[in-house]
């Protein structure tokens, strides 16, 4: 039997949510709703939620702080809701680990579609199928990256990645040393094109690298910075 998806909708405003609530209800989605910061993030914590839309403007303890918090406990997928005009904000926000951003006024539908594209690319079941075989399997020596199950092991152990911190591996790794600069990384794997702070790139290298190194360190020793120029994969053959 197929499992319900589970999302945590956290907005101060209860006009949205009970709108995002009906929408994704609708798509057979299994919602509960925080109001605030610290409401978001004793449920958070303590459910294992398959994806959270979390606002970022809001009393108390903002979104960047929530998001930030979750990180530290979990890989829940996380979009933002930001108001027009908060770059910066969405900058912040993908610099402590969101996975996508929805901008304030949004339609129902682009709602739905980032929710479901999200989902697609955390979901840890699409590989299950009759056919065993596995059709886009990169294996390096320490680092195995399986995308039709997204899952990675490093050294035959499972590392737990965010949707975005799995994408910026998989983009390094499908071109083993070249070097990508910080700018083409934002463009190719956040899709966001912006002039200012590239810190986002390197916050998440930097997340990306201490959880291989809980597994593995020679798997973590693969992200490698070039400096002056940006990070590539480095395959080192044994």
């Amino acid at each position: 039997m197929e499992q319900t998806v589970r999302i945590l909708v956290v907005d101060d405003e209860e006009r949205i949510r009970r709108l995002l609530k009906m929408y994704l209800e609708r798509e057979g989605y299994m919602i509960d709703e925080a109001e605030d910061g610290n409401q978001a993030l004793v449920k958070a914590k303590s459910t294992d939620y398959d994806l959270i839309l979390l606002d970022i403007m809001m009393p108390g303890k903002d979104g960047i702080e929530v998001c930030r918090e979750i990180r530290e406990k979990k890989s829940t997928p996380i979009i933002m809701l930001t108001a027009k005009g908060e770059e910066m904000n969405r900058v912040q926000g993908f610099e402590v680990g969101t996975d996508d951003y929805i901008v304030k006024p949004f339609s129902p539908r682009e709602v739905i579609l980032r929710v479901k594209a999200l989902l697609r690319r955390s979901s840890k079941t699409t590989y299950l199928q009759t056919d065993t075989t596995a059709k886009d399997v990169i294996v390096f020596p320490h680092v195995t990256i399986d995308n039709d199950a997204h899952r990675v092991t490093a050294d035959g152990k499972e590392v737990s990645l965010t949707p975005k911190e799995y994408e910026l591996l998989y983009f390094l790794a499908k071109s083993p040393d070249k070097v990508f600069d910080r700018e083409q990384l934002l463009k190719e794997v956040w899709h966001y094109e912006f002039f200012g702070d590239l810190r986002t790139v390197d916050t998440h290298v930097k997340r990306l690298r201490e959880k291989l190194n809980k597994v593995s360190e020679e798997a973590a020793k693969m992200i490698v910075t070039v400096w002056g120029v940006g990070y590539k994969f480095e395959v080192v053959n044994e």
